[in-house]
């Protein structure tokens, strides 16, 4: 099944990964005239995610409205850059066809989706139909869109987008956020949506 994020993944042919790094690490490969050398390695897709996919990560939703309506994606690679000022990242691949409306909006919206919102992450995972049917949310005065019950969410703005491969890293400048760390949230491992199991209160340990 082909997804709009990469939280559900697909199998594709070999393609090649290239890097450049610096020629003072005795690594092998060939060293051009400015003193960098360009590694060409070939991994399977499929066991480049198996790999990535033992780290867990929790899964956001990026949504904003594009015409009054409601546009939104799941991203598992959601992450804190900076507390001073304050920014979080996202990484998007260039295959997705619903960034590049969701780029030039003034505010996004990220909600961290609780361990009870598996079906808005399938469905803001989907290619087609309607990703908020059925979802609560509400915008914001400036237009980015929140999930209702989510363990945290952010109001933010884009400040800065730079290719990396075959995604871009999107800075984003937070302006409003607040979160509940009662809420349990939903986790993603092994390309599969998981959830945490609760720890054992004293009572349940006997102690």
């Amino acid at each position: 099944m082909r997804t709009e994020s990469e939280l559900i993944f697909d199998c594709g042919e070999p393609r090649q990964v290239q890097g450049t790094i610096s020629a003072s690490t005795g690594a092998g490969g060939a060293v051009d005239g400015g003193g960098s050398m360009t590694l060409t390695e070939t991994f399977e897709p499929l066991l480049l995610r198996r790999v990535y996919g033992t780290f867990p990560t929790g899964v956001a939703a990026l949504a904003a409205l594009v015409g009054g309506q409601p546009q939104g994606i799941a991203v598992s690679s959601f992450t804190s850059v900076s507390l001073e000022p304050p920014m979080v990242l996202v990484c998007v691949a260039h295959t997705s066809t619903t960034w590049p409306s969701l780029s030039h909006v003034p505010r996004l919206g990220i909600s961290v989706l609780a361990a009870d919102q598996e079906r808005a992450c399938r469905q803001l995972s989907a290619r087609a139909g309607d990703r908020f049917a059925g979802l609560d949310w509400h915008a914001t005065g400036h237009g980015a869109v929140l999930l209702d019950g989510a363990s945290a969410w952010f109001e933010c703005s884009v400040e800065q987008q730079t290719q990396a491969g075959d995604h871009d890293i999107v800075v984003l400048r937070v302006h409003d956020l607040d979160g509940d760390h009662a809420v349990t949230p939903l986790v993603f491992h092994g390309s599969r949506v998981r959830q945490l199991h609760p720890e054992p209160d004293a009572q349940g340990t006997g102690q």
